[in-house]
């Protein structure tokens, strides 16, 4: 089969997209519910033994979704599930259909749960003490292989019988903005109402700083929450933490951030990792401080987790609280933010889509 005519997830597919798909087949858009019912509500994995579609449907389906047919589903496969031992973090492998793997986390909160997605096999921005980004970049994800790793963690909270997801934060492996158009349309499909239903609101994307990623965001009023992970406030030491902000200066950063918060009212949460003598002294807290000048920005504040390839050490209690203090002092909100499922490398920096030696 080529290129052109290889098989497409329905999982890749808005609602507009899967009417469009059905309607060409000469099947009524009023089966398109359904389908995205089953699809997306329902999180269904087999669309071949539906009792409730209609003939048309049926057919359609049968027709359009067996073996070397035109469209399959995103059904990865976890080949590892680890839980922590702070008993609300749980972290998944899962191979998808090319054999690349992911990492899923997925944690509970009081009265909620937040899955942590990737959006890419690896990342390219290179981190020094991420171990995504010390793996390299292998592709982008498709959106039905991001929105494959939702309806996963939804199939987890139903089949213990909890509520929903809540909260979705593109935090996982990968820089989402380096591949753009795939997250927004996964995001498109798992904020319709219709089906998964995620609040916008409720939905956080996660930059090391990707300019005209902010900008798009900007233009395009995106109706999701920005996270940018700063860890420096000068380029000079930006640069040894984030090798990829050479292409973006500092300067040129926090004027693509204002022009967001000017163009979508909305605030920006700055996400600074702080480790031991690298980054957590009060004079990088006050460079931190007079940099975000101008940008309405909740800074959270992430202790190091530890990798196996990053020699640093997480900032103590004490220098933290007081970092904190500074830039709450500046009229900057902030928070210290408790670590999560580090016995399973399912912190934040500590995911690299791999089964742990």
């Amino acid at each position: 089969m080529s290129a052109t005519n290889s098989p497409r997830s329905l999982h890749d597919l808005p609602f507009p997209a899967l009417e469009e798909a059905l309607t060409r087949a000469d099947v009524r858009p009023i089966h398109t519910r359904a389908l995205w019912r089953a699809l997306h509500r329902e999180a269904a994995l087999d669309l071949q033994t539906r009792a409730d579609f209609l003939p048309p449907l049926r057919r359609w389906v049968e027709a359009h979704t067996a073996p070397g047919g035109p469209f399959f589903l995103d059904t990865p496969q976890a080949v590892a599930d680890l839980r922590s031992t702070d008993g609300h973090t749980r972290k998944f492998l899962l191979r998808l259909r090319d054999g690349q793997t992911v990492e899923t986390v997925l944690m509970a909160y009081p009265g909620r749960s937040t899955a942590c997605v990737s959006t890419q096999a690896g990342c390219a921005m290179g981190c020094t003490f991420c171990a995504t980004g010390k793996a390299g970049f292998t592709r982008h994800l498709r959106p039905g292989e991001i929105v494959a790793q939702v309806l996963h963690c939804q199939r987890i909270l139903r089949d213990e019988g909890k509520p929903g997801l809540r909260n979705l934060v593109l935090m996982g492996m990968g820089e989402p903005l380096h591949n753009y158009d795939a997250v927004m349309t996964a995001l498109e499909i798992l904020t319709d109402r219709r089906g998964t239903n995620i609040g916008p609101a409720h939905v956080t994307l996660s930059t090391v700083g990707v300019i005209p990623g902010i900008l798009r965001l900007a233009r395009e009023n995106s109706p999701y929450a920005l996270a940018l992970s700063l860890h420096a406030a000068t380029d000079a030491e930006r640069r040894v933490l984030i090798p990829a902000s050479r292409r973006w200066p500092l300067a040129d950063l926090l004027g693509a951030c204002r022009t967001y918060c000017h163009a979508t009212g909305r605030r920006i949460f700055i996400e600074w990792t702080l480790i031991a003598g690298v980054n957590d002294t009060p004079s990088h807290a006050r460079q931190l401080a007079a940099a975000l000048e101008g940008i309405a920005a909740h800074v959270n504040l992430i202790p190091l987790n530890p990798t196996a390839a990053y020699a640093g050490a997480p900032t103590a209690s004490a220098p933290a609280q007081a970092f904190k203090g500074i830039l709450q002092a500046a009229g900057f909100p902030s928070t210290l933010r408790q670590r999560r499922g580090i016995d399973i490398a399912a912190g934040c920096g500590q995911l690299r889509g791999a089964l742990q030696e």
